[in-house]
């Protein structure tokens, strides 16, 4: 894409003056390279890392051996090989855990759900626990100075958090067993709506996988600040997606599983649901954010998910044409046009008003 290409001049540039591509210090386009780096290192890595999966698998039976139930045993754990003593605490707002090592102390925030706080703990754990796989990994990747090794070391730990609480072969064999229903498997293994779905698009172990995926997370602004896609349809990098997608329409039923068969313009057609998750702290008057997921597949895999049952697979009034973003989209016809497609040119027809500006008839 355009957007890529200018991406790539930029930090080119950047490496070569220090200065970002607008000229000011202050603009983040160097963090915005990083993030956009992770989200390809994840892509070529199919979402599927087998040495953070084998070093969770045997934290967990260590953890398991160690008390009947998963927060006591990872308690039990963090204080037995790490010396460290896991309790919630009083901290600032925004933070979900710190660590204290002078005094022996992981402490996690007392006012966030349950299922965020372990999660919390358990991603420490993986910069602890994990950290030669991690390291290897890394090393692997080529990834560029700067912010991308951070980022890519903390998204590594959330990954070894998630094998953690959701061990691979359980999980997966689970998955298939409720055919992907997310709101039982969340509550199975104590995690949230959006660690669920995560967790489903890095079912690609050989031999037990589960169904290709993709994965997309927005804000009610529209910006997406998480992508990932093996089921085959396109997802733009940052803002500006098709308005016709049911991760925007989430907003306008919270907490409601929307459903959607998603066609794009190349004919391939995908089973898609979203639904809204709200974040924010357990405490009165606490700001809140709110934000969409959508998870889906390729439709020759829909039936195998339990959204389908009740939904008419084969009524062609269910099918929602959708593009990647209005400026590469070839629909010319869309009503819902927020932009003209970069390879027409605009022109005003005085004797006639489409419904949208940049519809073209």
């Amino acid at each position: 894409h355009l957007y890529d290409r200018y991406r790539a001049v930029a930090s080119h540039r950047q490496a070569e003056t220090g200065t970002p591509a607008g000229g000011d210090a202050e603009d983040g386009a160097p963090f915005h390279l990083a993030t956009d780096r992770i989200s390809d290192f994840i892509q070529e890595n199919t979402n599927y890392f087998p040495t953070l999966e084998d070093a969770a698998e045997r934290v967990r039976a260590d953890i398991d051996n160690a008390s009947d139930t998963f927060e006591a045993g990872l308690k039990t754990y963090l204080l037995n090989v790490f010396g460290l003593d896991w309790r919630l605490a009083s901290l600032p707002s925004g933070i979900a855990r710190k660590l204290e090592p002078a005094g022996n102390k992981l402490l996690v925030s007392d006012i966030m759900p349950p299922e965020s706080a372990i999660f919390a703990a358990a991603h420490q754990l993986g910069l602890l626990a994990a950290v030669r796989e991690i390291d290897g990994i890394i090393a692997e990747a080529s990834l560029p100075e700067g912010d991308a090794p951070d980022l890519a070391r903390n998204a590594l730990a959330a990954y070894f958090a998630a094998a953690l609480i959701m061990p691979y072969d359980p999980f997966c064999r689970m998955a298939r067993d409720y055919r992907y229903d997310i709101e039982r498997l969340a509550r199975r293994f104590g995690a949230s709506f959006e660690q669920v779905c995560h967790r489903l698009t890095t079912l690609q172990r050989p031999g037990l996988q589960g169904i290709p995926m993709h994965l997309v997370r927005t804000d009610i602004a529209g910006n997406i600040s998480k992508r990932f896609s093996l089921s085959g349809i396109q997802i733009p990098r940052h803002s500006g997606a098709c308005p016709r997608w049911n991760v925007y329409a989430a907003f306008l039923q919270p907490d409601r599983i929307n459903i959607q068969i998603s066609e794009m313009p190349s004919g391939e057609q995908y089973f898609c649901i979203a639904r809204t998750i709200t974040k924010g702290d357990y405490r009165h008057n606490a700001p809140r954010r709110h934000f969409a997921i959508g998870i889906g597949c390729a439709m020759i895999h829909a039936r195998e998910m339990i959204y389908a049952d009740g939904f008419d697979l084969t009524n062609s009034t269910h099918i929602v044409p959708i593009g990647v973003g209005c400026r590469i989209c070839p629909r010319l016809e869309c009503g819902q046009r927020a932009h003209p497609p970069a390879n027409h040119r605009f022109r005003l027809d005085e004797m006639m008003r489409p419904e949208s500006l940049y519809t073209m008839m």
